[in-house]
């Protein structure tokens, strides 16, 4: 029962940070592997996402009833990130993925420093494409970032909202709103892969998916409320913690 109600809260935590930012799996995957060390890794990452595709699934809905997203662009994004996740997934049984383990750390610092660095980054939405050109850049973002998430993972939701303000020109609200999208449609593909394979506890994915739908309300709720400043705060944040959590996995553990 303790096990449970543990990993219910950390659910519950990672439905809010994930819903305005992305990241919520530094929350939630840390949480399962402390409280259930003896189980399989695949399991753990299965169950992890039989929770939060349903909190990512819910603020899209949230944003979307509150913040105009284009459709035609992001439809096919979205289709792409799917395909890429299972690209991804695929790739990782054929290719050790010990050197991008070792980068990440490096690569998030250097999105961190250039969003302190450009401090009106993602504060105006003013996208830099329409129409195909802007539909062809989201599906690249897609693509790669789907491959990503599949291929290792962690902080997927933070370079989805990362590249979207770079690239698109959005700003951090449209880009988190647009980038739940994307990551509901690359934990369903990793789902559906965990699922085929057996590497998921259903009966402890629900309770924590009531959970992190709960989480996922009030950071949406959040968000839409304070707006692109303060989504840009709370990227800042996370994007810190994910520097000292992929460092500490890559070098120190």
């Amino acid at each position: 029962m303790l096990e449970l109600l543990t990993v219910t809260a950390a659910s519950l935590l990672a439905g809010f940070v994930d819903a305005i930012v992305g990241g919520g799996g530094l929350i939630l995957v840390p949480a399962l592997f402390g409280t259930f060390p003896q189980a399989a890794p695949a399991t753990l990452f299965g169950t992890n996402k039989g929770a939060a595709v349903w909190g990512t699934g819910l603020a899209t809905v949230q944003f979307a009833r509150r913040v105009t997203l284009n459709w035609p662009a992001l439809l096919p994004a979205a289709a792409a990130a799917l395909a890429g996740a299972a690209l991804g997934a695929w790739a990782v049984t054929q290719v050790d993925a010990s050197g991008l383990r070792r980068a990440l750390p490096f690569v998030l610092a250097a999105v961190l420093a250039y969003t302190l660095a450009k401090k009106e980054l993602g504060r105006a939405h003013e996208p830099r494409w329409s129409g195909r050109s802007e539909a062809l850049a989201a599906a690249a973002i897609g693509l790669a970032i789907g491959f990503y998430d599949g291929f290792f993972g962690p902080g997927t939701g933070s370079f989805f909202v990362f590249l979207f303000v770079r690239v698109l020109g959005y700003d951090f609200l449209h880009a988190s709103a647009s980038a739940k999208l994307l990551n509901t449609a690359t934990n369903l593909s990793a789902l559906a892969a965990f699922a085929l394979t057996g590497h998921v506890w259903w009966h402890i994915a629900a309770v924590m998916a009531v959970a992190n739908i709960a989480g996922s309300l009030v950071g949406t709720r959040l968000a839409l409320k304070h707006g692109a400043g303060f989504v840009r705060g709370v990227f800042i944040v996370v994007v810190g913690a994910l520097i000292l959590k992929t460092g500490w996995d890559a070098f120190l553990r």
